[in-house]
Formats: C-alpha cells, structure tokens, sequence
C-alpha cells in the first residue's frame, strides 16, 4: 500500500528520471569496426533511436580495440580467466561547439578455456558486455550534459 501511495506521489509531480533518453537528439557518428558497429547501436537506442546528422546535438566516438589480460592460471601454467578490456574517448558537440569529452572503460572477465568454439562464445559475450557498460556510461553523461543545456 505504501509502494501505491508513494508511486501516485511521484506521478503526480510529474516526476522524470534524469537519465531518460527518449527525447535526446543525439546523433550518433559512425563508429569504426565491428565493435563500433555494436556500440553505435547500443548508443542509439539509449538515445531513443537513430538520429539525422541535422541533429541538435553530435557525438563522436572513438572505440579501442579490446585489450585481454590473463587473469588466473591452472597449476600447469594454462590461462583459465581472462579480463578483456575497452576504452572509448568521445566528444558532444552542439553545432561546432564542444561541450563535453571524456573517456569511459569498461572490462568484463570471461573463461578462457581449450575448446575453440566455447572460447570464442565466451570472449565475444565478454566483448558484447563490456560495449554495453560502456554504451550506458557514454549515454548517462551525454544526457545530462545536454539536459544542461536545455535547461540554460
């Protein structure tokens, strides 16, 4: 009841998140590679779709490419966990005004194990995660910086 009573308060005073994205006009530059590919997407969504270059505002983005690091070993000396690693720098731009750049990391540890296949899988699903921590970590920054700017 309570949980009620506090969710029709908040509706009420037309309460909005901060990081709702919906309505930002962002429009995501390409990104290069496979991985830019994947976190262009993701950015986009957070975003609330795909943007014309006539956007209010651009961002630009520069994705590393991941970095593994070994992370455990077996007695015999065999990597069994592996962290990879990705880094993005990005500028926001509205027009040809810079108003913020940063970079953002963002790692995720997977198994690293003899079969091939099942390795692969297990980096890839890494590599897939690691772009979406870093997609919410670009996009949490971005729409606040530019409701800042709204709201000048």
């Amino acid at each position: 009841m309570k949980k009620l009573i506090l969710l029709l308060m908040v509706a009420a005073c037309s309460f909005k998140p901060v990081f709702s994205g919906d309505k930002t006009d962002v429009y995501v530059a390409p990104i290069s590679g496979i991985n830019g590919i994947e976190l262009r997407n993701s950015l986009n969504a957070q975003f609330g779709g795909i943007h014309e270059q006539n956007a209010k505002y651009t961002l630009i983005v520069n994705l590393s490419e991941p970095v593994t690091q070994y992370k455990a070993f077996e007695r015999a000396g065999d990597a069994v966990w592996q962290e990879v690693k990705l880094n993005a720098s990005y500028t926001l731009k509205q027009g040809d005004k810079e108003i913020a750049s940063s970079t953002e990391s963002a790692a995720e540890s997977y198994t690293f194990v003899r079969y091939l296949v099942a390795s692969n899988a297990s980096y890839n699903n890494a590599v897939m995660n690691t772009i979406h921590q870093l997609s919410e970590k670009i996009s949490m920054r971005v729409i606040t910086e530019v409701q800042k700017q709204e709201n000048k």
